[in-house]
């Protein structure tokens, strides 16, 4: 039996249903076909449904390919290009996994088990693209003249479907909503150089970074005499500086605002980060080992855009707006506020 048609490079597969004698019914057959893409639609047409543009997902498609299960095309096989596309898509609308599996021509099931291998196999990506840069101080210095920032951090919420009845308020954030507290470190040109997607909604921004590889490497003097720079949340230390409380002289006013303008980088990485793929800010309905290695995912599919200059596109859905971040007291954790008391009287002071 011919499985393929050549009309338009697409491919038709033809489910066959067995009746008790091994016979196939050919009355209940469903035909699923599966479109080419790739040649179906223009560079700036593939980008906006996809995210990547051509040229990326060959790039990308030649590194998966050997952490993916590849299937003939016998038997209704279906290709490593056309689990990538279908994976992508779910990023870009956030949408059920039916959607996508009608978008490709194929099964819910199938889907979802592409979802989770695809996810893992970009995931797999995540130190050849997502890693600590040496020179990222001059880039933030030129933002407003704020010296020695290796990177600016933050958390950020991933709304996902209640996990287990046992551990599910573990999720619930403080708005009342099931998530995932995802921590991030960014440089000046939003690219990601650190991002832990393991914890619960209910954690708290200190206690993801206390717990943290990146925390032990700045403890060990791994960056040499640059700092992280984040909000409110975090302790003040030797490497990550926080914002004052309640300045009080003209040195203290000139360091907050330009600690604000500095570390805007990290909120604005993360917008540009969701509005590319939707998924990450409407309720991720997967498995939880799935959920992780999809923000792991599309952390590395976003520094990939980012490297490649394709350009930010505005979402096919509409977005959920966050509001703004709570002011704490103090973070949690051992403060030390010597060495931001003397940046400021060295370097901000009139």
């Amino acid at each position: 039996m011919d499985l393929f048609s050549d009309e338009s490079d697409n491919e038709m597969y033809e489910i066959g249903v067995f009746d008790s004698e091994g016979i196939v019914d050919t009355e209940n057959r469903r035909l699923y076909n599966r479109i080419n893409y790739r040649s179906e639609f223009s560079d700036s047409e593939f980008t906006y449904r996809f995210r990547l543009n051509k040229t990326s997902v060959d790039e990308l498609l030649l590194k998966i390919t050997p952490s993916l299960k590849v299937i003939s095309s016998r038997n209704n096989g279906i290709s490593p290009l056309h689990q990538l596309l279908l994976t992508l898509r779910f990023y870009a609308l956030g949408t059920m996994l039916l959607s996508v599996a009608d978008f490709i021509g194929v099964s819910k099931a199938s889907a979802s088990r592409i979802v989770h291998h695809v996810s893992r196999a970009i995931a797999g990506l995540y130190p050849q693209y997502v890693k600590t840069l040496s020179n990222t101080q001059n880039a933030f210095h030129e933002i407003t003249g704020f010296p020695r920032i290796l990177g600016a951090i933050d958390c950020t919420h991933v709304p996902i479907q209640s996990p287990d009845s046992n551990i599910g308020e573990e999720y619930r954030n403080r708005k009342g909503i099931f998530s995932m507290n995802v921590q991030g470190v960014c440089n000046a040109d939003l690219l990601f150089m650190n991002v832990v997607a393991r914890w619960p909604g209910s954690a708290h921004d200190a206690t993801i970074f206390n717990n943290s590889r990146l925390k032990m490497q700045c403890e060990e003097g791994l960056f040499g005499n640059r700092w992280l720079i984040g909000d409110s949340a975090y302790p003040c230390t030797s490497y990550l500086l926080t914002p004052l409380l309640n300045p009080t002289s003209v040195a203290e006013n000139h360091y907050n605002e330009a600690h604000i303008k500095t570390r805007n980088t990290i909120e604005r990485c993360f917008g540009v980060w969701k509005r590319r793929f939707p998924i990450l800010s409407l309720k991720i309905r997967v498995a939880m080992q799935t959920t992780q290695a999809i923000i792991i995912a599309t952390s590395v599919l976003h520094n990939i855009c980012r490297l490649n200059n394709i350009r930010d596109v505005d979402p096919e859905v509409a977005m959920p707006q966050e509001s703004g971040d709570i002011t704490y007291a103090e973070g949690i954790g051992q403060q030390n506020h010597s060495v931001r008391q003397q940046l400021i009287n060295n370097y901000f002071s009139v």
